[in-house]
């Protein structure tokens, strides 16, 4: 498939509950267009299609193969990323994915092989690293104003997704958990702000190893925790930087800030890498306190689905695309490399690496 596009048409795959704030984001955006929409469920299907201008329903096969399809958007479960992806790419499609990449480095690595020989493009959520928080605090980072990255600290802590989520299982079985679900929004604005992780060590636990279902239909019902639900690590990254982590299923409350990095010459606090935007705060080796910048970078107004129209930008370019598969690779490796970490007790060095991103100009 050639790399210039005036339009790139997207195929979505799977209408669950995400697909309704990508279906929303494509139709604003310029140079995106859904044509298609597939899921299990024929009917959920129909639902979404109908929320699109012209868009239509339709089965997998159909959609892979269809001339009016030029990137699959994959927002299966995860464990059908791989299978979903592999099967857009036989057919000639770029694929943008929902996090992880794939189910295992393994798959990934697989993927980003089929890719390539194809030709294709494949890019990959989280994509709220190109708003304007992160890229704000990425933009203060490469000015010095803080000197050079000593370390960092990035903390998630929810007391758990079964007092909200009808369905929870999925959280608490392999390729779940705190590190799994959420650690792609941290490691992946960790990368992007300070660059690829060299090895890693930490420790886990299951502290609450049965949930009880607390919301729907299913209320009461009670599910084993197969995972670790509580992570905490410390990270090298390839600068030297060192990042402590915390993802836990097992926090009831905590005032703990989201990213915070420390350099030579002053602190830089990050706002919440789940959302594209919010507060970047500045303390410098000689002020007196913290200081909230103005937004400096990245794509202003964004939602999921952003990733996908910096794919269709990149393609009439034919530069990189920023949330990339590399990036993604690499933060699936990392996550892999830290659960070793935790069973064996050791440090595990990480195999991959990948570039930073360009840096998004503010607009």
């Amino acid at each position: 498939m050639g790399e210039q596009v005036t339009e790139l048409r997207v195929g979505v795959v799977g209408a669950g509950r995400i697909s309704a704030v990508y279906l929303d984001t494509l139709t604003r955006l310029p140079g995106t267009r859904v044509t298609a929409v597939a899921d299990l469920d024929p009917a959920r299907a129909e639902a979404a299609a109908r929320t699109v201008p012209d868009a239509r329903a339709a089965g997998l096969d159909e959609l892979c193969t269809a001339a009016d399809v030029d990137l699959v958007l994959n927002l299966t479960v995860p464990a059908a990323h791989a299978e979903v992806a592999h099967r857009a790419i036989a057919a000639g499609k770029h694929v943008y994915g929902e996090k992880p990449l794939a189910a295992t480095t393994g798959e990934a690595r697989e993927l980003l092989t089929a890719a390539a020989s194809a030709g294709v493009r494949i890019g990959c959520a989280p994509d709220t690293v190109l708003g304007t928080g992160l890229q704000t605090a990425r933009a203060v980072l490469d000015s010095g104003r803080i000197g050079t990255p000593l370390a960092a600290t990035a903390f998630m802590t929810t007391p758990g997704h079964e007092l909200w989520h009808p369905d929870p299982d999925f959280y608490y079985r392999p390729g779940g958990g705190p590190l799994f679900d959420m650690g792609p929004y941290h490691l992946s604005a960790l990368v992007t702000l300070l660059g690829p992780v060299r090895r890693v060590t930490g420790l886990a636990a299951t502290p609450r190893p049965v949930r009880t279902v607390a919301n729907g239909p299913r209320a009461g019902t009670r599910i084993e925790a197969e995972v670790a639900t509580h992570v905490t690590g410390v990270l090298e990254h390839v600068g030297g930087a060192l990042t402590t982590l915390l993802m836990s299923f097992d926090v009831w409350a905590a005032r703990l800030p989201d990213i915070e990095v420390y350099g030579t010459a002053g602190s830089l606090s990050v706002p919440d890498p789940n959302h594209f935007d919010g507060p970047v705060r500045l303390h410098g080796a000689d002020e007196a306190g913290w200081s909230t910048l103005a937004p400096s970078a990245g794509y202003r107004d964004a939602a999921r689905g952003q990733g996908v129209a910096d794919l269709a930008r990149a393609l009439v370019t034919g530069t990189p695309h920023r949330a990339g598969a590399e990036l993604a690779h690499h933060v699936l490796d990392v996550m892999e490399c830290l659960l070793t970490a935790t069973t064996e007790g050791r440090q595990v060095e990480v195999s991959s690496t990948c570039e930073r991103p360009a840096a998004v100009p503010l607009g």
